[in-house]
């Protein structure tokens, strides 16, 4: 480890003398600085002190962490030493020695703060405090939530009215009436002698944080506190977690497949601006017995999925807009996968969505409401603060949870930039997402949900997902009233025959079915027949199969394919000529525009799916058959979209390696080396064969005298840098030299060298 003298020298003298693996970690915590490589300490010393990459580097710290930062600035740290003594002063014991210790080493680990016994912060430091510097040291830390809520009874609207207006604002207001001396009735003094204001000096009023949270309906916590804030906490069984996770999974897989139908049955019309109509998002809801907020979240959820995209569906819709809202190419193959492998695609989808699901229906800038699927319900930051308030709950004991607000005051501790984002209303609707999506399990994190947000790759959430949901069953429970109870999840195969022969009533731990002629007609129609079905219910059912479900199907089943509808374009056939006769005198025959061919035979032109929705539609059973006569499922599939990249998807920052950072500190030493060196004579390529001729000459004269040489180099992805190496031998377009540095040989290319100088030892 590097030690650091008394003073503090300037930042670039400071990081030369840094370890190797402190700038490692350095570049590990700021990546930014590290694009494009830095030739010399002096450039990255730059870029360290440049305000954007400031603000990203605090973006990470705490309360304590940033209060430390504050204490050395309200001591002019970013101008002159701050002695350590003195900002242990300034603490105050708040904190223990430990604690800012630790706040130190982030801070210089982070190149914002140098030194060691004395103290200096990066210029931009002022720009990156999410609070005014003095706070800590002026803060009034008498004030709860009680005596706040007791003073705001005492004022009127008028002076209400001013506080609310600094709490939607930076708190921050600048009035005479703030000055020493101003009639003690005027507003701001009333305010003031109340506590409710705060004089930060003769023309500036402060309105306490505790006051801004308890007027915005916020959970009141000590800006000052230095150490987490207590949170009582809730203990339960994490089995019982992990069950009521998978519990909420399950309704998960089950409602966005019901979604899928929907819209593969009817894809939705994309709005010209991009995204889903209000219209439409009802019309979805309504079909999927969803209210709104639903529909409007998994439609969300399944297009970050890649499930649903806009396009042009195949089949295409009959309406004059050219992009649907519909389920991709992707959705059959998920449809097809196991279940823990399909909620593990969506939980993944869901924590890294830049977008806020839950505001969809709220106002935007302009006062319109915001479309599911539409740009305006974007944020880039919605994958960091998901992290934030789910690591709340993650830190804790398996099973354990907190109330609400109580994650909302650790997460604003632990990230003090994020608290604007941070609100009560944006933590509740990440935990109620988390919930449904079952990443949490009665309030707590379950062990899927432990698993995907420890970044590890989707098969651990997966597979620990699969652990947690029950066994699937083979049996059914068939009732007198027709319906049909599955007492736990199905197994694959039954809950594809039970999606066949019967519709969904209610779900939940345990499925009600219901069983009816229209059921029972879909069954016939996919190519089961009477007796199949009779041997479904009877295998599949631990109770006694109800005569009225026997008589229900027979009926259904002699009604039904009494008509065969075949391919001439399309021919109806039927034993009962009667029947036949029957259909030609109906509507649905001068709609298809149907002729005899004999008494059993009749023909159209129609498309067989015409023929048989319009014979259905008559209120006649017909059955599609093929060519050999068997009864064939001719159920449309749904429309579908090709699968589309997800342009939006969330990108972590790139960090370089170990051993790129390794070669950006070995790089930044020998560019230092040979910036700093004595030069006693040089060359400048200028491109013109003179130049060449001369750095030629200067390189072999060096290798003659067997001289060091600085050179300029820029290598083939167009980095510049400068090397203190000794030439061996120059020809054939390129140069042999010894680096000190590097301690080997290297090769450089005549024509990408951009400057040669002596170097005077």
């Amino acid at each position: 480890m590097s030690t650091d003298p008394g003073e503090t020298p300037p930042l670039a003298d400071w990081l030369a003398a840094r370890s190797d693996e402190e700038l490692g970690e350095l570049l590990r915590l700021r990546p930014d600085l590290s694009v494009p490589p830095p030739a010399t300490f002096d450039i990255l010393a730059v870029r360290a002190e440049q305000r954007a990459s400031v603000l990203r580097a605090v973006e990470d710290l705490d309360t304590p962490t940033l209060t430390v930062l504050e204490l050395l600035l309200f001591e002019q740290g970013d101008t002159a030493a701050v002695p350590r003594k003195r900002l242990d002063a300034l603490v105050n014991k708040q904190a223990t020695k430990k604690a800012v210790d630790a706040a130190l080493a982030t801070l210089r680990s982070l190149a914002l703060v140098r030194g060691t016994t004395d103290l200096r912060t990066v210029s931009a430091a002022r720009d990156a405090l999410p609070w005014r510097v003095g706070r800590f040291v002026t803060a009034d830390r008498g004030l709860t939530e009680e005596s706040v809520a007791a003073a705001l009874e005492q004022i009127d609207d008028r002076r209400r009215e001013l506080l609310t207006t600094l709490s939607r604002s930076s708190n921050l207001g600048r009035t005479r009436d703030a000055a020493p001396g101003t009639p003690s009735d005027r507003p701001v003094q009333q305010l003031l002698a109340a506590g409710l204001l705060g004089r930060v000096d003769h023309e500036t009023v402060e309105l306490p944080q505790q006051v801004s949270q308890v007027l915005r309906g916020e959970p009141v916590s000590d800006p000052t506190r230095l150490t987490p804030p207590p949170a009582e906490r809730e203990i339960q069984n994490p089995r019982d977690v992990d069950a009521a996770a998978a519990g909420e999974a399950l309704e998960l897989l089950r409602l966005c497949e019901n979604v899928l139908a929907a819209l593969g049955s009817t894809p939705a019309p994309a709005l010209k601006a991009g995204g889903l109509g209000v219209r439409e998002l009802r019309r979805i809801a309504k079909t999927c017995d969803l209210d709104e907020t639903q529909a409007a979240f998994l439609v969300e959820l399944l297009a970050a999925a890649g499930l649903l995209a806009s396009g042009a569906p195949d089949p295409s819709p009959p309406s004059d807009t050219d992009d649907h809202w519909a389920p991709t190419s992707a959705a059959d193959a998920w449809l097809a996968s196991p279940p823990a492998v399909r909620w593990a695609a969506l939980a993944g989808a869901w924590l890294d969505l830049p977008r806020l699901p839950w505001s969809v229906g709220m106002r935007d800038a302009n006062d319109k409401p915001i479309a599911a699927l539409s740009d305006e319900a974007r944020s880039v930051a919605a994958p960091r603060d998901r992290r934030v308030v789910l690591g709340v709950l993650a830190d804790l004991d398996a099973g354990v949870t907190v109330a609400r607000d109580d994650v909302v005051r650790i997460a604003t501790w632990r990230r003090p930039r994020l608290a604007g984002r941070l609100t009560r209303h944006a933590v509740s609707r990440y935990l109620d997402e988390a919930g449904g999506l079952g990443i949490l399990g009665r309030g707590a994190v379950s062990t899927p949900g432990r698993a995907l947000l420890a970044d590890t790759d989707r098969d651990a959430a997966a597979a620990a997902m699969a652990d947690a949901l029950p066994d699937p069953i083979d049996h059914v429970l068939v009732q007198a009233d027709l319906t049909v109870v599955a007492p736990g999840p199905l197994t694959p195969e039954l809950a594809h025959t039970m999606a066949t022969v019967a519709d969904i009533e209610s779900a939940g731990a345990a499925t009600m079915y219901r069983v009816d002629e229209n059921t029972l007609r879909r069954a016939l129609d996919s190519g089961m027949s009477a007796a199949q079905l009779h041997g479904f219910f009877g295998a599949r059912s631990r109770t006694p199969v109800p005569q009225a479900l026997t008589y229900l199907i027979d009926d259904v089943a002699r009604r039904h394919g009494r008509l065969r509808v075949g391919i001439a374009s399309s021919f109806v056939r039927c034993e009962d000529p009667a029947l036949l006769a029957e259909v030609l005198a109906s509507p649905a025959a001068e709609a298809l525009a149907l002729r005899a061919l004999a008494p059993t035979v009749a023909v159209s032109q129609a498309p067989l799916g015409d023929v048989l929705e319009a014979l259905r539609s008559g209120g006649f059973a017909p059955a599609g058959e093929d060519s050999s006569g068997t009864i064939v499922d001719l159920r449309p599939r749904g429309a579908r979209v090709p699968v589309r990249r997800n342009r939006s998807a969330y990108r972590t920052p790139v960090v370089p390696t170990a051993d790129q950072r390794g070669r950006l500190v070995a790089e930044m030493r020998a560019g230092t080396k040979a910036a700093t060196a004595r030069r006693t004579e040089g060359v400048r390529a200028d491109g013109t064969r003179a130049s060449g001729a001369a750095t030629i000459s200067l390189l072999q004269r060096a290798a003659i005298a067997r001289a060091a040489v600085t050179i300029g180099y820029v290598d083939a992805a167009g980095v510049s840098s400068q090397r203190v190496v000794a030439p061996v031998s120059v020809g054939g377009g390129r140069l042999d030299a010894w680096d000190e540095d590097a301690g080997t040989m290297r090769q450089f290319t005549l024509h990408r060298i951009t400057s040669v100088d002596l170097v005077d030892r």
